[in-house]
């Protein structure tokens, strides 16, 4: 009977304290973006300005990201240490960040939709008031970027090992940037059509924005997918992993898969011949300074026309 523990051996999935800080600050985010909502389009409709109004509803949306970008957040936390998730909840935040990336794609096809529709039915504007309010909203918007950016830039990351960015996040930060962009386009708009009489111009930017806000989507879409899929690992992590293996004695690595648990942590699977087998712990000692690797499973194959011998651990 094994009587010694096994907690050295065990690994814990810890909700991070970044990603609590990170939940923090959305929701902080989320209630600027609220309050400004409730303004655009109280203002839009009072002052007969379109791009408010648009701006308005479209920060709806956002609100309803922030809540999906929490949601991931407090999911993972509470499920953290549930047996159910095999390596933990981390990529619950990357399902997230691709929920809320369709979430952004769709306020940009609205965006595009209204836009052209105002080509073509224009309303009289009160600009003063109408510029007012899209200048509140753009300092809140910045204010919003600069919570959610900074707290991003000073998570730390090792340029030769780099950890995958936090798409959760990411997808928070695009809407609020997506929000701060079609304010400054509204208030472009709006001094062009006050100064110059272009109310055209408030329908050509709402498109521009739009195409903007679609590659942000695409992007943040493809880097989500390419995380859930198992398909993100920089080619640099697997390179060392293989070169780390193969300078030991006459090692050579038949067979290596490695994949994201979460943003920061690493799965590998690792098949090897070699002539003289030692324990997957030595193996695993080779790889030590690859601090995103989390979870590694050896499997080492002797040759020499031998009986295979087959030796794994996780």
């Amino acid at each position: 009977m094994h009587i010694h523990t096994l907690e050295q051996w065990q690994h814990r999935h810890n909700f991070a304290t970044h990603q609590r800080h990170a939940e923090k600050n959305t929701l902080i985010v989320m209630g600027f973006t609220a309050a400004m909502m409730v303004a655009e389009i109280i203002a839009g409709t009072l002052f007969g300005s379109m791009a408010l109004l648009a701006d308005g509803w479209h920060m709806a949306t956002h609100v309803a990201a922030f809540g999906i970008t929490i949601f991931a957040y407090r999911y993972a936390r509470q499920h953290a240490g549930d047996p159910k998730y095999t390596f933990g909840t981390g990529k619950v935040s990357v399902l997230g960040g691709f929920a809320s990336a369709v979430a952004l794609a769709v306020v940009a096809f609205l965006m595009a939709f209204e836009s052209v529709e105002r080509f073509f039915s224009p309303h009289p504007i009160l600009f003063n008031e109408a510029i007012g309010v899209a200048t509140l909203g753009l300092v809140v918007n910045l204010a919003s970027a600069w919570l959610l950016h900074d707290h991003d830039h000073h998570g730390g990351h090792d340029h030769h090992h780099p950890h995958a960015p936090d798409q959760n996040l990411r997808a928070a930060y695009f809407h609020v940037i997506a929000d701060a962009l079609t304010s400054v386009f509204a208030i472009v708009a709006l001094f062009a059509g006050k100064f110059f009489g272009w109310v055209w111009l408030d329908a050509l930017m709402g498109i521009v924005g739009a195409i903007v806000i679609t590659r942000w989507a695409y992007g943040l879409l493809q880097d989500t997918s390419a995380v859930l899929l198992d398909g993100a690992v920089d080619k640099r992590v697997k390179r060392d992993i293989i070169s780390s293996i193969e300078a030991d004695a006459d090692n050579r690595i038949a067979d290596l898969h490695v994949w994201y648990l979460d943003q920061n942590h690493l799965a590998a699977t690792i098949s090897l011949v070699t002539h003289d087998p030692k324990s997957p712990t030595d193996y695993k000692q080779l790889l030590a300074h690859i601090p995103t690797l989390s979870h590694v499973l050896v499997e080492v194959n002797q040759c020499q026309g031998e009986p295979c011998v087959t030796l794994s651990a996780s």
